[in-house]
């Protein structure tokens, strides 16, 4: 039987907004506590312990957090050091970061001061999603409190000089990419950077800089008081800790739950969505990790793990762990479609095979989902999304390959049968959905 995360192993206790976010509630929570004698163990204390918690980045790509601290430079010269926090949280399917910020904001804040020390940095910028408005005000109300407690600022209780600043963007979803994120925060266009160089060496301003997504950094201060090895205790090897997942799509109660890495993903769904709407057989793909991922079809979700490695296996990802489900009265074809629509409007245009690639393969799909197409456009679709995948300076292009990769591996039959079906005058999409009870 799966072993669900209990209430008192949870991080985000306010995660759905039923208490105060204010400062002396967040501190009755837990947060704020102990924070001095967090410091006082020093930097590299910090750092092991992160290493030893197992955390991965929980924006994406999964990199291993604290070995991401211990990159930056050990000493200061010249340049100040940075820490940025991305939470221009712009993935389809993804609220999680939202959630954070409007109602635990200051686990937040705490984790920015710890990585920040850890790091030698007396600046943080947080980066908030363009429509992300009551968020960015909810953070402002957040971030002022606890200067005025002396939580942080220049002569805080803590004794590390700290400033945090919160900065709007546009709403450009290439901008959750961390170097150009960089670049807009500088007031540049939002178009990523070539790497090397990194920005543990020249990020911000050219500065050593760490930029972590705003899960990676709340969960900090909690992991640091409660132990390392409490944190590594859930899941699997390689794939600990807890997790907020997104789970929306054809479910009952569309939610998001912080649970333990590596939970199966059908009890996933049945224990905190309420199920597939009609019931787990009227499943007909599940996205696991937000959009960018390879879906997956129901014989492989009937038993998948949702962590890294497990999704990595089955050619997919947790990626944000934004789960969509999808029903059996689901146009798979058109609904990739549309993802690819939104890869096409959201690319910088700096690389040419995201640039043309991304709208070759939308209009594509668009007559694919109408029948509209040839059986052999199939094999050449695959092929210019492998030329897509791995050939742009930033991830957006394997994004936007990987839907298309997905789609094609699973529900090849699918598309050949619309186009016979086109062939023939018969509708080229018949629902195959089960009436809900």
């Amino acid at each position: 039987m799966t072993q669900l995360l209990q209430d008192k192993d949870r991080i985000f206790t306010n995660l759905f907004g039923h208490h105060s976010p204010d400062l002396e509630a967040a501190k009755q929570r837990g947060a704020w506590n102990g924070t001095k004698e967090i410091l006082e163990q020093g930097r590299d204390w910090i750092i092991d312990q992160m290493k030893a918690s197992g955390l991965r980045g929980r924006g994406g790509a999964g990199f291993p957090t604290g070995l991401k601290w211990s990159f930056m430079p050990k000493d200061v010269g010249a340049r100040p050091h940075y820490l940025v926090v991305n939470a221009d949280e712009s993935e389809p399917g993804t609220c999680k970061d939202r959630e954070i910020m409007r109602h635990d904001p200051h686990l937040l804040i705490e984790g920015c001061l710890i990585a920040s020390f850890s790091m030698q940095a007396h600046a943080c910028y947080i980066y908030l999603r363009g429509e992300y408005v009551t968020e960015r005000l909810a953070m402002e109300k957040a971030v002022k409190e606890a200067y005025e407690a002396k939580l942080i600022g220049e002569k805080n209780v803590h004794g590390w000089p700290f400033h945090v600043y919160i900065h709007h963007g546009a709403g450009a979803y290439i901008c959750g990419e961390e170097t150009a994120l960089l670049e807009s925060l500088e007031g540049k266009k939002g178009q990523p950077r070539l790497k090397p160089p990194f920005p543990a060496n020249a990020g911000l301003y050219g500065c050593p800089t760490t930029v972590n997504n705003v899960e990676s950094i709340a969960v900090a201060g909690t992991i640091l008081r409660r132990g390392a090895q409490w944190f590594a205790s859930f899941g699997r090897e390689r794939n600990v800790g807890t997790k907020i997942f997104s789970i929306s799509g054809h479910v009952n109660k569309p939610c998001n739950v912080e649970e333990a890495m590596s939970i199966p993903m059908k009890a996933l769904i049945e224990t905190h969505a309420g199920g597939v709407r009609g019931g787990w057989d009227n499943l007909k793909a599940v996205i696991p990790g937000g959009s960018s991922v390879s879906l997956l079809p129901k014989d492989i979700c009937d038993d998948v793990l949702m962590d890294f490695d497990a999704l990595q296996a089955h050619k997919s990802g947790l990626g944000t762990a934004a789960v969509i489900v999808m029903d059996k009265s689901t146009d798979v074809v058109k609904a990739i479609a549309r993802i690819s629509y939104f890869y096409r409007h959201e690319s910088c245009g700096q690389c040419t095979p995201c640039r043309e690639g991304t709208g070759w393969m939308w209009r594509v799909l668009e007559r694919m989902a109408r029948g509209e197409s040839t059986i052999e456009e199939i094999d050449m679709l695959l092929d210019v999304a492998g030329q897509v995948e791995g050939h742009t300076i930033c991830a957006l292009g394997d994004a936007a390959a990987w839907p298309v990769q997905g789609l094609i591996r699973h529900f090849r039959g699918e598309i050949e049968e619309r186009i016979n079906n086109y062939r023939a005058g018969k509708p080229v999409f018949v629902s195959q959905a089960v009436a809900a009870e």
